[in-house]
């Protein structure tokens, strides 16, 4: 099961995200994963090679990515985050099995 909570701070501002497990496929050839994978990759990428924003903790692993802004960072970012929570979240009801998406509150 793929987890993906969307870090929001006490006034519902979304400051990052955190995805964790894998989607239970075959490793490399699951649609899933690739998806997740691909849409989180993309999102960490734009915010920091393309906006050139330097977050405050980002790590990337096997079966687990963090993206954590700044409080500052987040209006400018809000429209790109909300992007990947509603990918994530029509993932979710295409495989629910495979995806879940929360909301985590810092």
């Amino acid at each position: 099961m793929i987890r993906a909570g969307f870090l929001a701070s006490r006034d519902g501002e979304v400051l990052g995200f955190q995805i964790t497990g894998h989607a239970g496929g075959e490793a490399g050839t699951d649609i899933v994963c690739a998806a997740v994978s691909s849409a989180a990759y993309l999102t960490a990428n734009t915010v920091t090679e393309v906006m050139g924003i330097s977050p405050g903790e980002l790590r990337a692993g096997e079966g687990d990515m963090l993206l954590r802004l700044r409080a500052k960072d987040g209006p400018r970012c809000r429209e790109l985050l909300l992007g990947l929570r509603l990918h994530l979240e029509e993932l979710s009801r295409q495989y629910p099995d495979k995806v879940r998406v929360s909301e985590i509150s810092i």
